[in-house]
């Protein structure tokens, strides 16, 4: 199977899935990734509909994903929850796709600088009584964790799909680098930080950053904006 527009991967949406949804009905591919930063106002399937049915629906979730507890039911309790990729490997359209989403956050872990947490309940038992009944916040929760990470390293794949940016980038982590070394991933593909581009990583690896609003292909095509 070798047709490059069989997945697209969408860049942050920020709300508007225009782009997504053009591409996906000319190009008819077997799945689509959203790569975070939805900004939902309402719930994930009424913005997809025109392609519910049509394609495959996956996603990771963006740090403006948690920014409202609305945001982040309309993705994480939506008709396409199951389809959430963050922490998993799944084998889409003959390839095994892997899922990092969330950012670092400098109160616990912010590489190169070492974790602050061993996990998340390391945390919890060292924060006050009404943290700890209440449970991580929805900032905390977008938040990359260095054990989960780490389990997630000894999986395999074929493609990385993160929200942040690996160390090619001016703004990225070689924390990414390091997942997809290790997952034995050839291709990554990143939002984020509303660049598109092209790079390439040791042991070659491809990266592909997504602008905001735009739409690519397995070789890095990207999808212009259809218009009636």
């Amino acid at each position: 199977m070798s047709r490059n527009n069989r997945i697209l991967f969408a860049g942050d949406p920020h709300g508007d899935f225009q782009s997504l949804i053009d591409a996906a009905i000319e190009n008819r591919p077997d799945a689509v990734v959203l790569l975070g930063d939805c900004d939902l106002e309402r719930p994930l399937e009424r913005y997809l509909q025109k392609i519910i049915g049509l394609t495959r629906i996956w996603w990771i979730p963006g740090n403006h994903d948690f920014d409202f507890p609305l945001r982040y039911h309309y993705l994480f309790n939506s008709e396409l929850a199951e389809y959430g990729l963050h922490l998993k490997v799944h084998e889409i359209a003959g390839l095994r796709i892997a899922g990092l989403g969330g950012i670092f956050l400098g109160r616990i872990w912010y590489p190169p600088q070492k974790p602050r947490w061993k996990n998340k309940a390391h945390y919890l038992a060292n924060q006050p009584g009404h943290i700890k009944k209440n449970g991580l916040s929805l900032k905390l929760k977008s938040a990359i964790w260095h054990d989960e990470v780490e389990s997630l390293k000894r999986l395999k794949a074929d493609i990385l799909v993160t929200h942040e940016a690996p160390g090619c980038h001016e703004y990225g982590f070689s924390a990414i680098d390091d997942i997809a070394k290790a997952m034995g991933v050839k291709k990554i593909f990143h939002g984020h930080q509303h660049d598109s581009y092209y790079a390439k990583l040791p042991y070659d690896i491809e990266v592909f950053g997504v602008a905001d609003r735009s739409v690519v292909d397995l070789s890095g095509k990207v999808y212009p904006v259809m218009t009636d």
